[in-house]
């Protein structure tokens, strides 16, 4: 005896009614409040899907750094480390300050570094 599928081909939707049907309405509102945030924390999180730019976050952690100092800290090229550090820039998590020809970049706040350190705990205890 075969079952029919809930899900076919023609209408690749679910053809079960609904169970719960007050959370189900319930999460579909607050899934439309968030809805204009989505694609934003998308990008947040695909620019924080770089181990360089990570590295940058954390180097920065400890305190403003100049271009020159950053590309040591990492091993990169001053040219490769720039291009890294305007992305995050250009996403408003770094501010930025020239001094004659020295440019020197400090995180914008402790909000990003807090997340990043709750991220590293919970990576901690999952590797455990």
């Amino acid at each position: 005896m075969k079952i029919a599928s809930a899900v076919t081909a023609a209408n690749p939707t679910c053809e079960i009614r609904c169970f719960e049907q007050e959370k189900v309405a319930r999460i579909k509102a607050q899934l439309a409040k968030d809805e204009e945030l989505l694609p934003q924390l998308a990008e947040f999180y695909k620019l924080l899907g770089n181990v360089t730019r990570l590295k940058i976050l954390l180097a920065l952690a400890h305190g403003e750094l100049c271009v020159c100092d950053v590309a040591h800290v990492l091993g990169l090229t001053v040219a490769a480390t720039s291009h890294q550090l305007k992305l995050l820039r250009d996403q408003g998590w770094l501010a930025m300050r020239n001094d004659g020809k020295m440019v020197y970049y400090r995180l914008r706040g402790e909000g990003l570094l807090k997340a990043l350190k709750s991220d590293f705990r919970l990576l901690e205890q999952r590797l455990a």
